[in-house]
């Protein structure tokens, strides 16, 4: 029987009182991280979306959908530099100070385009400002947005790479501490972006316009980096940590070889993957499932909000219910963690959740009416409730295979390589995707005269048909995978045929012996029990 309190009381028990407090610290951070991020990534979008429109008004050429694909596409693109830059300096000093200054210094790079736009004549909305007149807007070229948002992205891809590989830092390889802490990170994650989508298209921009609704993305940044400050770093032992400092080159040498060793991590996870059968799998399932998730966020969201309903910022509200969705699904991992043992039954749920959007091309709304948008942020909910689902139990799958492989190559670990290869394949897919489906919406919009639905028909519906049956097939992959629910034990997880028998797993770091390799797993022992 399904018991709550149970759940909730096992999940206290499983973890160290100082692992319990890291990941209080932690999930505050966080919980200020995304609420700044997703004011600022609604409000910047919903702004490149009005201001090409307007350009579109004196040359009578639309550009809009093409260059806000650029605008995302090029800042996603931008993250992968980010994550080379923050490489090494993981390597010198403790996760959380890094997480904490690569954030702050986010926070800055974040307000140049408030500086940028007051500095031009831009002013907050007007008290009953006309909807559609954008004037108050500062008088700068919008294609400069773009390198502004290019310098976000590299600074994004530090937080974002150090906030997949800190959980392992604080709880260790353990699957069911990994699985409990991802769901409760994400749980609460989605709960913050959740408000922060809501009140970023029903209060701050209403009030202060799309040009200065994401004034407080700099407050929240900062203040999730002092609570990360106070994270308290204690599995790394000083003298292990002065080891690997001792034969690390300068900061330049080492970024000039993170480039590199970027790209032969991303080789040598595609060796990984492409392999083993019990990998493979995950190309499609989270590299696949990750773009069509962002596409629908990104490039769904605001093509609907501005055209079918009229209003760029009730793409906020189409988000908002995809993070909620996002945070049901994160719950559900995080309740019945042993009742479903696998990433697969998710993933399937996510797969069949796709084709809801095929409500979309034969849709027909009145404009300006945000009810409409209410609409779609309900039918976003399920689609986005079986992604993060997966991702959540995908993520754990991951970390816990791949927590006891080390690569035998120096600097390239198993679990960075196969992360940077999925990753690097969703960034380059929807690099390419946006700009070239956003391209032709703009095409569709202008012979139709802003009716968009045919192109709808084909980036939504036909698009993510395709990827409901590359992700379903993926499913079926693994061994014993043709059951609803499959049963893989933790030691399945951790289970190899790569070598590994002569490499320790320290958080962070690579260190070759035996046996402290050995005195790892008797302390991950002790933990567990």
């Amino acid at each position: 029987m399904f018991r709550p309190i149970a759940v909730i009381r096992e999940t206290w028990n499983i973890y160290t009182p100082v692992e319990r407090r890291n990941i209080a610290v932690y999930i505050a951070g966080i919980m200020m991280y995304k609420f700044g991020l997703e004011a600022f990534n609604g409000s910047v979008i919903a702004l490149a979306t009005n201001r090409y429109d307007e350009l579109e008004k004196k040359t009578h050429v639309s550009i809009t959908f093409q260059r806000v694909g650029v605008l995302t596409g090029l800042n996603q693109a931008f993250q992968c530099v980010g994550s080379i830059l923050i490489a090494p300096l993981i390597k010198r000093y403790p996760t959380k100070n890094v997480l904490a200054c690569a954030v702050l210094i986010f926070g800055f790079m974040s307000s140049l385009l408030l500086i940028l736009d007051a500095a031009t004549g831009g002013k907050f909305v007007p008290t009953g400002h006309p909807k559609g007149d954008f004037s108050y807007y500062g008088d700068y070229n919008t294609d400069g947005m773009i390198p502004i948002f290019c310098v976000c992205g590299v600074v994004y891809g530090m937080v974002e790479l150090i906030r997949r590989v800190i959980p392992r830092d604080l709880v260790g390889g353990h699957i069911q501490k990994l699985r409990r802490m991802d769901s409760l990170v994400h749980i609460f994650y989605e709960i913050s972006g959740t408000a922060g989508a809501f009140c970023t298209a029903l209060a701050l921009i209403p009030h202060f316009g799309n040009n200065f609704s994401f004034m407080i993305t700099p407050i929240c940044f900062a203040s999730a980096s002092i609570l990360w400050f106070f994270i308290q770093e204690d599995s790394l032992p000083i003298d292990a940590r002065a080891l690997v400092l001792e034969s690390q080159p300068t900061y330049v040498k080492a970024v000039i070889g993170g480039f590199y060793l970027f790209f032969e991590s991303v080789g040598t996870g595609a060796k990984i993957i492409f392999t083993h059968r019990k990998f493979i799998w995950l190309l499609p399932g989270y590299a696949v499932a990750l773009y069509g998730h962002r596409y629908l966020e990104n490039a769904i969201a605001p093509a609907v909000a501005r055209r079918y309903l009229g209003n760029s910022a009730w793409s906020q509200i189409m988000v908002g219910g995809s993070n909620f969705g996002e945070l049901l699904g994160a719950l559900f991992v995080f309740m019945f963690t042993n009742l479903v043992n696998t990433p697969i039954p998710w993933l399937r749920i996510d797969a069949i959740a796709l084709l809801i959007v095929w409500y979309l091309p034969y849709w027909h709304p009145p404009k300006n009416d945000v009810g409409q948008a209410w609409i779609v942020a309900a039918t976003f909910l399920p689609i986005s409730f079986g992604w993060a689902a997966g991702d959540v139990s995908l993520a754990a799958y991951i970390q816990a295979s791949l927590a006891r492989i080390e690569s035998k190559m120096q600097n390239v670990s198993a679990l960075g390589a196969v992360m940077a290869f999925l990753y690097s394949t969703y960034i380059v897919t929807y690099a390419i995707a946006s700009v070239s489906l956003g391209t032709y919406i703009d095409r569709v919009s202008d012979r139709n005269k802003e009716e968009i639905q045919p192109a709808i028909l084909n980036v939504a519906g036909v698009q993510f048909t395709i990827i409901f049956v590359l992700v379903m097939t993926s499913t079926f992959v693994p061994k014993g995978a043709f059951s609803l629910n499959p049963k893989m034990l933790d030691e399945e997880f951790l289970d190899t045929d790569l070598e590994d028998e002569d490499l320790e797993y320290v958080p962070g770091v690579q260190v070759k012996s035996k046996q402290s390799h050995e005195s790892h797993d008797m302390v991950s022992r002790a933990n567990s029990s």
